[in-house]
Formats: structure tokens, C-alpha cells, sequence
């Protein structure tokens, strides 16, 4: 059986950037200890956005530039790119909570075999979950796990209203 990671937008600026916070921090040593330990194929989504950030849809409603592609705070905490140095892995952009094109992605990697997905990252509450939630749409009989250990959301209560959501939706939740 195949066996695929998922690290979610751990980037510098949900890490200790413009939108970072001291949860997201504690987690960086929980997902460098997962990834060094994965023995399975791993995919790392961005959270990518433009110069043009402020007039999107979600940049009126969060009025705080983060992620800019070449920025920064676009790309991976230190720790997290250390962690993947000598790994093979795919870089999945997305210009949103979730991505549309991981499931595709992920089904191409598969190939004819059986697979699970799990997942870590940032932030539990607005693209863990959703990146989640897509994939448990595309793949009801796989195994979907979400690390609670190494995720943080906006807020620890967010986090956990978050879990929740994903344990109702049949989610695998540990850690």
C-alpha cells in the first residue's frame, strides 16, 4: 500500500510571520520529526498569492498580506525545507483554502495501487481541513488521517472546533 504525507502550507508567514503564532511554532519540530520519519511519497502545498492580494475576495476579508509568491514569508519555514532536503517531493500551489488539484495529483501517484493520505500543517482550522475535506470527497474508502500534533489553527479553540469537524466527517484524527 502506498503511503502519501500531506504538509500544508508550513510556510514562514503562518509560521512566524505575518499571520504566525506561538502554536504554530511549537508544531515545527513535530512536523520535521514526521517528515524525517515518513517513508512514503510527500506532497507540500503553498499557500500562493500575488501583489494583487488586497483586491481578492479573501484579502478584503483578511487584510493581511501573506504568502506572496517570492516573498519570504512565501516560502517554507527553515526547518520544514531542512526536513525535506533529499526527499522527493511534489509542490502543490494553491491560490485557496484547498486545493483542486491534489486528488488528481495524488491518484496519478498511486498508480493501481491502494493508498492512504495524511496530513499536517497549517492552519488546522482554515486549509488542513479543507484540503482534507477534498480529499475525503474524492477518496470516501481511503484512509484519511489528520496529526493533531502537528497542526495549529488561527486559534487553539479553532483548532479544536476544527478536529472535530473532520472526526464528524469520518476522518482519522491522532496525535
Amino acid at each position: 500500500m502506498k503511503k502519501f504525507l500531506v504538509v500544508v502550507d508550513m510556510q514562514k508567514d503562518f509560521v512566524d510571520g505575518s499571520l504566525g503564532t506561538a502554536e504554530a511554532v511549537a508544531i515545527v519540530p513535530n512536523v520535521v520529526k514526521k517528515i524525517n520519519e515518513f517513508d512514503g511519497d510527500i506532497f507540500v502545498t503553498y499557500d500562493t498569492h500575488f501583489d494583487n492580494y488586497m483586491n481578492t475576495s479573501e484579502g478584503k476579508k483578511l487584510p493581511v498580506p501573506h504568502c506572496i509568491k517570492g516573498t519570504d514569508g512565501w516560502k517554507l519555514d527553515a526547518n520544514v525545507a531542512k526536513a525535506l532536503q533529499g526527499k522527493e517531493y511534489t509542490e502543490v500551489e494553491k491560490i485557496t483554502f484547498g486545493s483542486v488539484d491534489l486528488p488528481d495529483l495524488i491518484f496519478k501517484a498511486a498508480g493501481d495501487e491502494d493508498f492512504s493520505i495524511e496530513l499536517v500543517g497549517l492552519c488546522t482550522d482554515i486549509c488542513v481541513v479543507s484540503n482534507t475535506l477534498i480529499l475525503k470527497a474524492n477518496y470516501p474508502e481511503k484512509s484519511i488521517t489528520v496529526d493533531a500534533s502537528c497542526c495549529a489553527g488561527v486559534t487553539p479553540e479553532s483548532h479544536n472546533a476544527a478536529l472535530t469537524t473532520m472526526k464528524m466527517c469520518q476522518i482519522n484524527v491522532i496525535g
